[in-house]
């Protein structure tokens, strides 16, 4: 199995873009949420971005944004990849497809049973990957909860996908084997505090992830 990609997200200050870069990371992860601690304002994530290498592709987190935000957001940031973390439907992304060529467009699914994978399936012709993550609470991601993984098993994706929700150092490379994952995606499991990345597990989660 190919070496995993690996997107390290919701990461706010220089250090630890520079940290992810190091640690050989393919994807950053900047979160333009207010609700979410790990919240970056489109000049800090226009600052950040430019400190990322062409080589590694900046993904920009959105929760059901408003269409002129979602214009401005993109302008300001110029993203690789726009992941969309709430109730977007199949038909929102189509005409976000429609209005912007060359960009890559993600969408988050909250897992709850195998009907979850199922339903995330309408998002094929529509979105370029769809992240399976813990059903939203509170906020709809970083929580550090992981999701039944056994219901990967066995099932037949009809296009490309990564795994995110509850991953760490210490569980990264399990979840790997189970569920033959080919990116992995973490956030608050390599947090000290609710929005402040540690450094060494930014490292320990991508040598976790590339020994699998």
């Amino acid at each position: 199995m190919p070496e995993p990609q690996i997107k390290i997200c919701g990461l706010s200050t220089p250090e630890t873009i520079d940290a992810a870069v190091a640690a050989r990371a393919t994807h950053i992860g900047l979160v333009h949420y207010e609700p979410s601690p790990r919240h970056v304002t489109l000049e800090q994530a226009a600052a950040l971005r430019a400190r990322v290498p062409v080589e590694v592709k900046v993904v920009l987190l959105l929760v059901d944004t408003q269409p002129q935000a979602l214009v401005e957001a993109v302008q300001a940031v110029r993203p690789d990849v726009v992941q969309f973390h709430g109730r977007e439907a199949p038909e929102w992304l189509s005409l976000v497809r429609q209005y912007s060529r060359g960009l890559a467009l993600w969408k988050a699914i909250g897992v709850s049973d195998a009907g979850s994978l199922e339903r995330a399936q309408r998002y094929r012709d529509v979105a370029d990957m769809v992240l399976y993550d813990a059903p939203a609470k509170k906020l709809p991601g970083g929580q550090g909860l992981a999701f039944d993984w056994s219901l990967l098993g066995g099932f037949k994706h009809e296009m490309a996908w990564g795994l995110a929700g509850g991953l760490g150092p210490d569980n990264v490379a399990d979840a790997i084997r189970l569920t033959g994952a080919p990116l992995v995606d973490a956030s608050s499991g390599l947090e000290s505090a609710p929005g402040v990345k540690d450094l060494a597990k930014i490292a320990a989660f991508c040598r976790a992830a590339q020994g699998a």
